[in-house]
């Protein structure tokens, strides 16, 4: 406990020592309307027991972090967060510099209240000063942050088809990014958000490694939500993803399940009018197979009571549901090390639950992902120019297909007066 303790305090030190006098930068006295333009859902770790590795550092010392980003909706200023959501001990921030990709100008130096550096204390994250730095929609943002001291990457975000380069010391001034190793994810950087103005918004799209992109081009920002902000970007709307791969919706998979995960992810985003959510694939599909082997069948009840909890609690802030049936998934992973992952009790769960969501009417909108995405001759399987190989995680086409099939009238008719747009009274069927 002394050792732990000594530890926590160190971090602290170091991140204080780094982070100097107030500079210029520093907060605007008045804020104006801020919206999530970017998101990584941050996850716990895991041990070598689970079959998938986290493929990312134990942990960071005195290196540098270069993420680029691609925004959704543009704004006049910029803030940037970093969480340590699931971490045991804190992380140090050094320093923190962003520029905009292929711009001339000099990168600009990022504050937390006032200072180059900060200490992320176990659970929590830190949110920058503004920046006055005019970023356009779909831009992408470079963001390299240096780790002085040895860092555990305990809380992280896997996959997401992105890829981080590392560099030893202190690179955030750095025009051309030294040559290291790459990480595949994301680690630390959270959110970018934007003063985008006064009628701007955050639609959330909350899902599993279908939201995150698996199975797109890697570093091309072709997942399902990125062609998402294309349609709403011109509508001055934000797209923040909260997709995690191996996520849940009642259970805990690669990250804490919906519920659990609701209020940090969804209902606190800055601006948020909409939430998107296709979750459920991963209950069904990861019982008896590699992934939860002992693991008994998930049942319609516990699922649509998920979705009944997360539509009371996003009702109760205002916000709109749309959901998304389960594309289809006959053959998912058959071939690799998690074959299993469907059968055709699992099948029928789904053509259950997709049901219940086109049926139910309690959600505001649906979408029905199944029917854009099946093989006609073949319901239950996805249609193969659609299809990115594996029969469970649609490819860049499929991902587009996707987004143009999300009705985006409720949305904009919303830019149209002040204030929450929708009734709660009148769901769509």
């Amino acid at each position: 406990m002394m050792i732990a303790n000594f530890r926590h305090a160190a971090l602290l030190v170091v991140a204080m020592a780094l982070g100097g006098q107030p500079l210029a930068n520093a907060s605007a006295p008045t804020d104006g309307q801020w919206v999530t333009s970017w998101y990584a859902a941050p996850q716990p770790g895991w041990d070598s027991s689970f079959p998938l590795p986290m493929n990312v550092p134990a942990y960071l010392d005195n290196q540098s972090l270069r993420d680029t980003v691609r925004l959704s909706a543009g704004g006049r200023r910029i803030r940037l967060v970093f969480s340590n959501r699931y971490g045991r001990e804190p992380v140090a921030l050094g320093a923190v510099s962003v520029w905009l990709a292929g711009d001339d100008h000099p990168a600009q130096t990022l504050t937390f209240s006032g200072k180059a550096g900060i200490a992320i204390l176990p659970g929590a994250a830190a949110t920058s000063d503004p920046v006055a730095l005019h970023v356009p929609a779909l831009a992408r943002l470079v963001v390299t942050s240096w780790l002085p001291a040895h860092t555990a990457v305990q809380s992280f975000h896997w996959g997401a088809q992105q890829t981080i380069q590392v560099a030893p010391g202190n690179a955030t001034a750095a025009a051309g990014f030294p040559a290291g190793a790459t990480v595949a994810g994301r680690v630390f950087l959270n959110a970018v958000m934007v003063d985008a103005g006064k009628h701007s918004r955050t639609v959330v799209t909350l899902g599993d490694s279908i939201t995150d992109g698996n199975g797109s081009t890697p570093d091309a920002d072709r997942r399902w939500p990125d062609f998402l902000a294309q349609r709403l970007a011109p509508h001055g709307i934000a797209v923040a993803n909260a997709g995690i791969s191996g996520a849940r919706l009642a259970r805990d998979g690669m990250g804490r399940n919906a519920l659990a995960r609701f209020e940090q992810d969804v209902l606190s985003q800055p601006g948020i009018s909409d939430v998107i959510v296709l979750l459920g694939i991963n209950d069904i599909g990861w019982p008896g197979s590699p992934f939860a082997p002992a693991e008994s069948a998930a049942t319609l009840d516990e699922l649509t009571a998920a979705y009944r909890q997360l539509m009371a609690a996003a009702h109760a802030r205002g916000i709109r549901v749309t959901a998304g049936t389960l594309p289809p998934f006959e053959g998912a992973l058959e071939g690799t090390p998690y074959a299993g992952h469907y059968s055709a009790a699992k099948e029928a769960m789904r053509q259950r639950l997709n049901d219940w969501i086109r049926g139910a009417g309690i959600f505001d909108a649906v979408v029905d992902f199944d029917a854009v995405l099946r093989d006609p001759a073949r319901p239950r399987r996805m249609q193969a120019g659609y299809d990115s190989g594996d029969h469970l995680h649609p490819g860049d086409a499929g991902y587009r297909a996707m987004a143009t099939a999300i009705d985006l009238s409720a949305m904009l008719r919303g830019m149209e007066r002040d204030g929450r747009a929708f009734p709660r009274d009148q769901p769509s069927r």
